[in-house]
């Protein structure tokens, strides 16, 4: 596996994930969208943070494309995981009576 080296800031964690799974994981598709609405985040924010068109964070969170590997992946993986800790409630599946 060839590592690269960042001329930028160096960030040991993204580069750990990328160890680990060759990429930036990133949560399931069926809780994007919720855990950035429970953020009160709208898909422009997002895409302004990371650096896209909200065009593609709409594709993102329906699953049509996902992000390529690279910084754009990484921050958005990093939103994701972030909020998920802050919000365990959008990820964790409720019990339904029946």
């Amino acid at each position: 596996m060839e590592v690269k080296r960042m001329t930028t800031t160096h960030d040991p964690v993204a580069s750990v994930d990328v160890l680990l799974h060759g990429h930036a994981p990133l949560m399931p598709v069926p809780v994007r969208a919720p855990l950035r609405r429970a953020a009160g985040l709208t898909q422009e924010q997002v895409a302004e943070a990371i650096g896209v068109q909200p065009l593609a964070v709409l594709r993102w969170e329906s699953g049509a494309v996902e992000p390529r590997n690279g910084p754009r992946r990484t921050a958005y993986s990093r939103l994701l995981h972030g909020l998920a800790q802050r919000y365990p409630e959008v990820t964790t599946p409720t019990s339904r009576e029946p």
